[in-house]
């Protein structure tokens, strides 16, 4: 079967083609752009795309593709501009102004690409690899993350449960809005534990756990101590959310607090935790 190519897709006239780089966006060794682009995808589109340091990777008047990596040879087709300035003053790192090709904006965020990026260089001609860059998957929508992976693999940081909030990210909100549970929080810079539960009463694990991401403690009177002595900064960069039993909407609250205290007194969250009864 005869492979589909990016530019099968893009349909850039041959002579154009000369004109058009690819910029290819990989984890810098301190923030992988991948989790930038789940919560916030003009992170990518702009300051990663369009930054430079030493090395201008376009020139005015270029067609700009930003691939972002998804996996070793998978890539995610975010955005597609045309460079329209280059800054003199570098404005945090972005050193061009560029507008987005319309006529593309449909396969933005939708297209994953296979490309072995052999020569290892950020910037490349588009000629050059075009025939190198096969397209395996065109997503039914835009792509925000991962799916949800089932209840007894969920292990979220503040910024990851406030990202899937805040987008509505479709498979979590589904598996989280009419869910019961115990649920955990993590503190990971002392090691104390929290045991929580979602009901009826709290209008499901969906709602409980947003109450977090809106002011990190839910209500809960140690928690609360927690951020007014360390801030909702420390919060966000040190809890992390987990479940311990999850059941579907029917089943009795009565039980799902037993559960609740079972886990608290199994955990001793009540003594060494943040549990206060």
């Amino acid at each position: 079967m005869k492979k589909i190519l990016l530019n099968d897709l893009l349909r850039i006239p041959s002579e154009e083609l000369w004109n058009v780089r690819v910029k290819l966006n990989i984890s810098n060794g301190v923030t992988d752009p991948l989790d930038e682009y789940k919560s916030n995808p003009n992170l990518v589109n702009t300051t990663w795309f369009l930054w430079h340091k030493e090395r201008r990777y376009f020139d005015v008047g270029q067609i700009a593709i930003c691939l972002l990596k998804l996996s070793y040879d998978r890539w995610l087709l975010t955005t597609i501009k045309r460079i329209t300035k280059k800054l003199d003053i570098v404005n945090e790192g972005v050193g061009y102004e560029a507008d987005e090709i319309d006529d593309y904006s449909q396969l933005f965020g939708r297209v994953v690409i296979n490309y072995h990026n052999s020569n290892r260089g950020m910037g490349n001609k588009f000629e050059t690899i075009m025939n190198e860059m096969e397209v395996i998957e065109i997503l039914p929508v835009v792509y925000d993350g991962d799916d949800f992976p089932g209840y007894e693999n969920v292990r979220l940081s503040y910024n990851q449960l406030e990202t899937i909030i805040r987008r509505q990210r479709f498979t979590w909100i589904a598996a989280l809005q009419n869910q019961k549970a115990v649920y955990l929080i993590t503190d990971k810079a002392t090691g104390k534990l929290y045991v929580g539960s979602a009901t009826a009463q709290e209008k499901m694990l969906l709602q409980r756990w947003t109450d977090y991401v809106n002011n990190g403690h839910g209500g809960n009177e140690e928690l609360k101590k927690v951020v007014a002595e360390k801030g909702f900064d420390y919060v966000k960069e040190n809890f992390q959310y987990s479940i311990l039993e999850n059941y579907n909407a029917r089943m009795d609250d009565n039980y799902i607090r037993h559960r609740e205290t079972w886990w608290k007194e199994t955990l001793c969250t009540k003594k060494w935790g943040y549990n206060a009864n």
